[in-house]
């Protein structure tokens, strides 16, 4: 088996790979790119038993084969070389040898059969989505999914599929995130919850991408097809909770903000709120916003000014800051909208604008209790 290829392209589909294989492994094998060669295609997948992605790159050969090289000592290996072409050889006594310009390098390898192999999806449904619009709506809700493992379901984001619409959703229980395009539609109905693992590194590979992604889908796996690139990974078992339920739906008091000058005071105010809850005050009276915050076990506090538009009562309600700065971060609009009832029920915070047609965004921030 033997097969000649450039240094840099190489590089570059590996690095994107090797987001797949995971720092400590149960099988050893797991710690190795599955290199297959098809004559001049040759195929490179990582997996983690959860997760498996393969690149299908072309390379100058006539041979066929498969082998496992050890991932870290090739990628670091790679990473030190300028662009040429490098000679990869499979020698008899179990190494591989690559030949560069300069010199010669052998590594031991595995046998590729051992490679665990990819799960097959039986009868999937799919749809089809640009790899621009799917990384958008990634990056936009996964901040918002959980870390607690003792509820796996909110720790991915939720996937609701319809002929009406795409609509992703993720919450931790104190904060809710609800992305719809109307532009984008599936065949058929279809909910799934996706890891967060395999959408950072969607994310990572498909921002700004205009390559169309066939999204396939059953009952416990999903398959994302893309560019030369496959990913398949095991869906998160286990019904999400009815997120419909806990948005509000009457919010008379309405205020709107310009969203940087918001995000700004919120950050320097709660520098001085308490460590562990984080507590941020907004009080609004007419056309003024207060935000304060004390942390009274140093006396330390802070409050500013704010002008905005408000139609509703005058209200005081607590937020915990940092839930308010990663939801303003994730925004890209110039001005925000807060919707609130009552200081003990959830906030809505939706962008006024810098949205595509058919392009929604709810963002839903629980309150946390002030003491007077």
């Amino acid at each position: 088996m033997k097969f000649i290829v450039s240094s840099t392209y190489l590089l570059k589909q590996l690095q994107v790979l090797g987001g797949v294989i995971n720092t400590t492994n149960t099988l050893p094998i797991l710690d190795n790119f599955l290199f297959e060669l098809d004559h001049s295609k040759l195929t490179v997948s990582a997996s983690d038993l959860e997760t498996t992605m393969s690149s299908t790159i072309e390379v100058e050969s006539t041979s066929e084969g498969s082998v496992a090289l050890p991932a870290r000592l090739l990628l670091d290996t790679l990473k030190t070389f300028p662009e040429q072409p490098l000679t990869f050889v499979v020698e008899d006594n179990h190494t591989v040898e690559i030949s560069s310009n300069h010199g010669k390098y052998a590594l031991a390898y595995a046998d590729g059969n051992e490679f665990p192999k990819s799960v097959s999806l039986e009868d999937p449904s799919a749809t089809t989505i640009m790899g621009d619009i799917l990384a958008t709506a990634i990056s936009k809700t996964i901040f918002a999914a959980g870390n607690d493992d003792l509820r796996p379901v909110m720790s991915g984001v939720f996937f609701q599929f319809s002929t009406e619409g795409l609509t992703f959703v993720s919450t931790d229980a104190h904060k809710l995130v609800k992305y719809t395009r109307e532009d984008v539609t599936a065949s058929q109905s279809a909910e799934f919850i996706m890891p967060k693992k395999p959408l950072n590194l969607l994310k990572g590979i498909l921002a700004g991408s205009d390559d169309e992604v066939k999204v396939e889908y059953n009952d416990s796996n999903a398959r994302f097809i893309f560019d030369n690139s496959v990913l398949i990974c095991r869906l998160i078992d286990g019904k999400y909770p009815n997120y419909e339920a806990v948005i509000p739906k009457e919010n008379p008091n309405k205020l709107v903000i310009g969203r940087t000058q918001f995000l700004n005071s919120v950050k320097r105010v709660s520098i001085f709120s308490n460590k562990t809850t984080h507590q941020i005050r907004l009080k609004i009276a007419g056309a003024e916003l207060n935000i304060s915050a004390e942390d009274i076990d140093y006396s330390n506090k802070a409050e500013e000014r704010l002008s905005c538009e408000y139609q509703g009562d005058d209200m005081q309600i607590g937020f915990n800051s940092r839930f308010l700065t990663e939801m303003l971060n994730n925004l890209s609009s110039d001005d925000v909208q807060l919707e609130m009832s009552l200081p003990n029920r959830a906030g809505i915070l939706t962008p006024m604008d810098g949205l595509d047609d058919g392009e929604r965004i709810i963002m839903l921030v629980m309150p946390v209790m002030l003491n007077n």
